[in-house]
């Protein structure tokens, strides 16, 4: 008698008619405005946050569509770990000297009393922030091609902008650098060792005395237009 839709069809699901990469790149967009608007207070607070919406959401959206997010290792990914962390130790070796650097970690205030437990649970972001940056939004989205390295590095600067000057500058070629590795590999255990590794290194070497001298280091990258 009436025409149209009956209480017994189902309503078209909201991701309906689009493609992962739709999809992924617009519950990635969602994401990052959840965690924007989302305070946390202390590591722990923080912890959970990231492993909610970094880890368990894209996990849940991979798991429903069959796709990967990385979490996967072989002996390309372990060597390609191994090189990714040796490269990039030097700029945390150095970077460790910097005052701004000295003034901003370790994050959440750790201390060398509470530096293994610090250490651990700042890994747990480490691995949600790779999952999320990384994972979701590069190596899910390989159809892309190598362009996919250039999704994150946008949205992790955004999210990032409380970092001292020098370290937000060089967030972006890093960012690619990560992602490329990781494209290659098809697993974001590179930038999950790269990342977590060299951040646990810059908290030890800043909660003892610099390994360079200061004076010297700043000389060196007086050229730069940052305050350092």
């Amino acid at each position: 008698m009436f025409a149209g839709r009956t209480g017994r069809e189902p309503l078209p699901a909201p991701l309906s008619g689009l493609s992962w990469l739709q999809r992924a790149l617009l519950v990635g967009a969602a994401i990052a405005v959840a965690w924007t608007l989302w305070n946390s207070n202390g590591l722990n607070e923080r912890v959970g946050k990231d492993l909610l919406l970094f880890v368990a959401l894209p996990a849940a959206l991979a798991a429903a569509h069959g796709r990967s997010l990385g979490w996967r290792i072989d002996r390309t990914a372990i060597r390609n770990a191994v090189l990714l962390a040796v490269f990039v130790t030097p700029f945390y070796l150095v970077g460790s000297t910097l005052p701004t650097v000295r003034a901003f970690y370790p994050m959440w205030g750790g201390t060398l009393a509470t530096y293994p437990t610090h250490v651990l649970k700042q890994f747990a972001v480490v691995v949600a922030a790779e999952t999320y940056y990384r994972g979701l939004l590069c190596v899910s989205v390989k159809k892309l091609g190598r362009k996919a390295a250039l999704i994150s590095p946008v949205v992790y600067a955004f999210h990032h902008l409380y970092k001292p000057p020098i370290e937000l500058v060089l967030s972006g070629p890093t960012d690619v650098l990560f992602g490329l590795v990781d494209y290659e590999s098809d697993s974001i255990l590179p930038s999950v060792v790269a990342h977590g590794g060299g951040l646990a290194l810059l908290d030890w070497l800043v909660l003892h005395e610099p390994i360079f001298p200061p004076e010297q280091v700043l000389e060196w990258l007086s050229w730069l237009p940052l305050p350092l």
